[in-house]
Formats: C-alpha cells, structure tokens, sequence
C-alpha cells in the first residue's frame, strides 16, 4: 500500500507543478484523467495504472518543453 500512496503523492505534487508553473496545460488535465481505468466491477486502481498516470502528466510537460523551445 505504500507504493500506491506514494505515486498518489508524486502524482499530487506533478499536478500542483502544472497549475503553477504550466497554467496553459490545466485545461489537459480532465483529459488526462482518461488513462485512469473506469472498470465498473472495482472501485480500486491498480500501480500500475497510478504510474501510467504519472507517466502521462510528466511526458505533457515534457512534450510542452519541447515545442517551447
């Protein structure tokens, strides 16, 4: 249970960096959100779903340095 509150932690914290450092990507947050599975028979998310999440929030920064640049 650990790993799980800590990449809700880092998940947390990397969603706080894009609405204070990077207000224009807010609005691909919601969308983002979609790569969480909505699996009616279980109201649980697994780890590896969580890291997937991570993932995605950090490669929309980083995609969004690249085209800043």
């Amino acid at each position: 249970m650990d790993a799980i509150q800590d990449l809700l932690t880092k998940i947390s914290v990397k969603t706080r960096e894009i609405e204070e450092d990077y207000p224009e990507l807010q609005k691909y947050l919601d969308e983002q959100r979609i790569t969480l599975p909505k699996d009616s028979s279980s109201n649980t998310i697994d780890k590896q779903s969580l890291e997937d999440y991570l993932n995605s929030l950090q490669s929309l920064i980083d995609n969004y340095e690249k085209e800043s640049q």
